[in-house]
């Protein structure tokens, strides 16, 4: 369903190689989510690409570090979404 793509995906085991590629996911929308926000400008959808931003962003950002399957690599997708 489209409107999933609004929500940050939920990761139920950090310590999961499989599933904590999820996190990495949330910074892939995260960065998409700015990219359009940008391209869009003063449109009114902008601030909702924002927001679905930030709500991604604030779902992965405090498990980059902290356990080896996910902080070996989220640094760099976190990267790119905060910095589209």
């Amino acid at each position: 369903h489209p409107m999933s793509l609004f929500a940050p995906a939920k990761v139920s085991d950090r310590t999961d190689g499989k599933i904590a590629h999820l996190d990495g996911l949330n910074f892939s929308r995260a960065w998409c989510w700015r990219a359009l926000a940008a391209q869009l400008g003063e449109h009114p959808v902008s601030a909702r690409a924002r927001e679905a931003a930030q709500r991604h962003l604030e779902a992965s950002l405090p498990h980059v570090a902290g356990d080896y399957m996910g902080e070996h690599w989220l640094a760099t997708f976190a990267l790119l979404a905060l910095e589209a």
